[in-house]
């Protein structure tokens, strides 16, 4: 059976390799790649090891939320599997919606939904006999 459109002329495949070199090369280069060389393979929350095909499960964390701050010693990152990378990000996100405009909230405090709030009074009418 004949293979339509898959042929590759000499030139093309030598092109397609080096390119493919070239991912290499600047996925080696970028931090995750430099973490991993830098750390050890453990998730800096769970403490769970990894290695061989489940590392890419861990991910690489900035310690101050600022992914261009990356310096070559490695000091903003940990390592955290994804669990506990959602995890982090999630009580970021919390405390950021807690705090929007005013002070951090308390239990009950300003910023929490209270659907009963207004249940008594609703009650009260609804057992009012009608005037």
């Amino acid at each position: 059976m004949e293979q339509r459109g898959t042929s590759l002329t000499h030139e093309q495949q030598k092109n397609v390799l080096a390119e493919l070199h070239r991912d290499v090369a600047l996925r080696n280069t970028s931090y995750r790649a430099r973490a991993l060389k830098l750390l050890p393979h453990i998730c800096g929350s769970c403490a769970r090891e990894f290695s061989d095909k489940r590392l890419k499960e861990l991910t690489v964390h900035h310690k101050d939320h600022n992914p261009n701050n990356n310096p070559p010693d490695g000091s903003n990152w940990e390592l955290l599997c994804l669990y506990c990378h959602d995890h982090e990000h999630a009580k970021l996100l919390d405390a950021k919606h807690r705090t929007i405009g005013r002070q951090p909230a308390q239990v009950g405090g300003a910023g929490f939904a209270r659907p009963f709030d207004q249940l008594e009074s609703l009650l009260k009418q609804e057992q009012k006999p009608d005037a």
